[in-house]
């Protein structure tokens, strides 16, 4: 049986006006079948970030790639990976 990591990036918009739903909209095209889930938090004085978890396979450089997929994507402007744990 195949190992799954759970993965949690925290993307940071291009404004504090961005529509998130667009941004959710075009991370689900991207990664059509692997986002579990999304959640828009509260930085501070107005700012928010999108969350987003990855169920992904357990294979080597899979966090890079994810990154690097999650930062061409117009009206991002910056992506951590915070969180990388097995299921």
């Amino acid at each position: 049986m195949a190992r799954k990591v759970l993965v949690s990036f925290k993307i940071m918009p291009e404004s504090v006006d961005s529509d998130f739903e667009k941004m959710k909209k075009n991370i689900e095209e991207k990664h059509k079948g692997i986002v579990e889930n999304f959640k828009i938090e509260d930085i501070a004085f107005g700012i928010k970030m999108l969350r987003v978890l990855y169920l992904v396979g357990d294979e080597s450089g899979i966090t890079d790639k994810l990154q690097s997929e999650l930062e061409k994507i117009d009206g991002i402007e910056s992506v951590e990976c915070d969180c990388v744990t097995l299921v």
